[in-house]
């Protein structure tokens, strides 16, 4: 079953309207990330509508590293679109045709100069879903050491070691606003709540309640 087949428990059954359809194709930009597609197009109510979509050829993967001690490693890059200075956790792009756990180990070494021993699904989200078809897969880990970094020829990254709760205190700041991080630090929480995570591990990641 798709991501996209699945649903929620609540709306098993539910009558739901007919679905977008698209009457039509043109790619009108088109680089190695990214396409961009116009659609002559009907929507559910039958209103007739012109449509694009941004269509990612890379799945957005990430990963929140959890030490032994409830620290995480977060990295801080400068980032274009918002011409700003982010603070992340570790993350990056698996091509289509790649397993994304694959390309998501790959960024934890590469950016972060880590490999992990245990891994666990944290999310698996739609990115900004009304005009772009980008998927975001996340993973939290654990049992690290150090390994060489290899930053993207286009990166200078800064690696930092902080309390998983100092990270969700300046979530709440707003100083961190990565949706991923911030999506996977709360995914983290509930998990160490919850008992889905090893309990040595869970009691240090939430050592200050």
């Amino acid at each position: 079953m798709s991501n996209s087949d699945k649903e929620p428990r609540w709306a098993q059954g539910l009558a739901k309207p007919p679905a977008w359809r698209s009457d039509g194709t043109e790619t009108v930009f088109e680089n190695p990330w990214m396409a961009v597609t116009r659609h002559p197009s009907t929507a559910p109510t039958g209103m007739k509508a012109d449509y694009a979509v941004v269509r990612f050829k890379n799945v957005g993967t990430g990963v929140l590293p959890i030490h032994d001690d409830g620290t995480v490693t977060l990295v801080g890059q400068q980032r274009f679109a918002h011409a700003n200075y982010s603070w992340e956790m570790p993350e990056g792009g698996a091509p289509l045709d790649e397993d994304p756990f694959d390309g998501v180990r790959r960024e934890l070494a590469e950016e972060a100069g880590l490999v992990a021993e245990h891994w666990a699904p944290a999310l698996s989200v739609e990115m900004s879903n009304s005009i772009t078809d980008e998927i975001g897969m996340t993973w939290i880990a654990w049992g690290l050491s150090d390994t060489a970094t290899a930053p993207d020829p286009s990166e200078v990254i800064t690696v930092v070691r902080v309390p998983f709760l100092d990270l969700l205190d300046e979530i709440g700041r707003g100083t961190v606003r990565d949706m991923l991080t911030v999506a996977t630090a709360y995914r983290a929480y509930h998990m160490a709540m919850t008992g889905a995570l090893p309990e040595a591990l869970a009691r240090a990641l939430l050592g200050r309640l």
